[in-house]
């Protein structure tokens, strides 16, 4: 009898673009009303896109505009500190 594997869900990381299991990445959401938030459940409702739990890809998707791109939105300087400091505390 053969076993099943289960499919693990892939995502791309916006700062290194490599592919990796969705439970190793951070999602960041557009909300419905505009706001940027973290989202560490995986189930809020918005546009999304996902980055590496290290450094170097928080800071490449927010210096290269690669989050705003993503999130087809503007982000100001001020919420971009705020979600680099909300992402580095973590």
């Amino acid at each position: 009898m053969k076993v099943k594997r289960r499919k693990i869900p892939m995502r791309m990381c916006l700062g290194c673009n490599e592919m990796k299991p969705k439970k190793e990445l951070i999602r960041i959401v557009r909300t419905v009303e505009g706001t940027i938030e973290i989202d560490l459940t995986g189930k809020k409702s918005g546009r999304g896109t996902y980055v590496c739990k290290n450094d170097e890809c928080i800071e490449a998707s927010i210096k290269e505009n690669r989050l705003s791109k993503a999130l087809n939105t503007g982000i100001s300087k001020e919420t971009a500190l705020r979600i680099k400091e909300e992402l580095t505390n973590l």
